[in-house]
């Protein structure tokens, strides 16, 4: 029985590369000049620093250009609260999503069954299956996932025949 995994996951080389790019533009810009504006991965989890709000509002554009250009998909990373830490400086944590979540899967087995097309979704973990009978199906699956579901990043792996 032909089969796919729809997932969520960043490639975490990729988001390696764009932080490591992003400090290197942020070290060399003049308007950085003297401050302690950069980005710490540990992980999952993305930690932006900078003197003001405005400089960290440009730390996060930076970091998210340098994404766009290592096709990181920018929905992947979850920006949390903007917290104050000693003296005037601020940090910001930025979590990169892994795995669909429970409400999301749900959305997505709810759009599969709706549709009417013989195939089935199952939730697997973080992650939701998508078996059919024959390969046109599953193919006609992933494109209706692709025009439905625009706030999730989406990936297809795992295709079994």
């Amino acid at each position: 029985m032909p089969s796919f995994d729809t997932v969520c996951e960043a490639n975490l080389v990729e988001v390696k590369n764009a932080v490591e790019q992003a400090n290197k533009e942020i070290s060399t810009r003049f308007d950085f000049k003297g401050t302690d504006a950069r980005v710490e991965q540990k992980e999952r989890e993305l930690t932006a620093f900078a003197d003001s709000d405005f400089q960290l509002s440009q730390v996060r554009d930076v970091l998210t250009n340098k994404m766009t250009k290592r096709n990181v998909d920018v929905r992947f990373l979850d920006e949390g609260k903007i917290e104050k830490i000693g003296g005037d400086k601020v940090k910001q944590v930025i979590k990169v999503k892994n795995g669909i979540e429970s409400d999301d899967a749900k959305k997505i087995v709810r759009i599969i069954k709706d549709s009417k097309m013989k195939v089935q979704a199952s939730i697997q973990g973080d992650a939701v299956r998508i078996t059919g009978a024959k390969r046109d199906d599953l193919q006609a699956a992933m494109a209706l996932l692709r025009k439905d579901v625009k706030d999730i990043p989406l990936e297809f792996n795992n295709f079994r025949d």
